[in-house]
């Protein structure tokens, strides 16, 4: 992924209803967004120049923005329509997406029922999340000291800006320690996800992943898992703990940006990206080219 700063690129920008310069897109620093994180946002690929379930992630942009109680004077047609205008104004063929809605700086303090909404959609190259030569032989994890926290607490069900403090603190983490990226429990101790990404695990030939009921139930995860299940691969989503890592033979992420990355370690638990992954791996490329899904190995 480029180094390049993201307050200077060229192109343009949609804010608030139009194209803008990129340099030129830019919020005061009494936002209240700024301040008391009131912000929701999504993560959207570009493949082929076109946004892979474009309409999903922009309801869900609507859903965020309810549970934080505002709304986005936008409809969903427009705000389609407005992310593929970016992604033609910056001639993306394969890339990432980012809208974004916030509060405005028109009132300081908790209560914000007054300020205005804004939204600004920007695109950029970015071909893949982790190097190829990392997706290709599982990526290594540590398990975070920070949880999800229980949903009576937050607004779990929401892409808002605010929940995602504790993910870049876990994952500099990981980074620092040598690992590419980290593995959250909950607050009761269960498996939760990973910093942007939902996890999944083969015990057994079953794949086994997480109720999301603490963290959100991803785009990616609910294609993989139709995806799987188009294979009649059995699919269990339950309570997970940390120690039934040893019963797994694979594991891998799903989400917007890492798409299917295989995992090889977590904490010392150690598996090996197989079958079942690659197969998945391949049938998720497929679908977001609108390709023939590989054929599935007999074992």
């Amino acid at each position: 992924m480029s180094m390049m700063p993201f307050d200077d690129r060229p192109g343009h920008i949609w804010f608030d209803g139009e194209l803008i310069p990129w340099k030129d897109a830019r919020v005061h620093l009494l936002s209240h967004a700024l301040h008391y994180a009131s912000a929701v946002f999504e993560g959207e690929r570009v493949y082929d120049g076109r946004i892979f379930k474009l309409t999903e992630h922009t309801e869900r942009l609507h859903d965020s923005a309810r549970q934080l109680d505002f709304r986005i004077p936008w409809t969903t047609e427009q705000i389609d329509e407005a992310c593929r205008q970016v992604v033609a104004a910056q001639g993306i063929s394969d890339g990432y997406v980012r809208p974004i809605a916030w509060r405005g700086a028109e009132m300081m303090g908790v209560s914000a029922q007054h300020t205005k909404i804004h939204l600004g959609i920007a695109a950029w190259e970015w071909p893949a999340y982790f190097s190829p030569e990392a997706r290709m032989e599982g990526i290594r994890m540590q398990i975070s000291k920070w949880r999800r926290p229980d949903p009576r607490t937050i607004p779990a069900k929401s892409k808002a800006a605010g929940l995602y403090m504790i993910c870049t603190l876990s994952k500099h983490a990981a980074e620092r320690a040598g690992y590419n990226d980290a593995l959250m429990l909950d607050w009761r101790g269960q498996v939760a996800e990973a910093t942007g990404a939902n996890i999944f695990l083969n015990i057994g030939g079953t794949l086994h992943t997480p109720t999301p009921d603490c963290f959100l139930d991803g785009i990616t995860r609910r294609t993989v898992i139709a995806l799987a299940k188009s294979r009649q691969i059995e699919i269990v989503e339950r309570a997970i703990m940390p120690e039934e890592l040893a019963d797994a033979s694979e594991v891998f992420l799903t989400g917007t940006a890492v798409e299917v990355t295989p995992v090889r370690e977590i904490d010392g638990y150690r598996f090996t990206p197989g079958e079942l992954t690659r197969v998945l791996m391949e049938d998720y490329d497929a679908e977001v080219h609108r390709e023939v899904p590989v054929t599935l190995n007999a074992a």
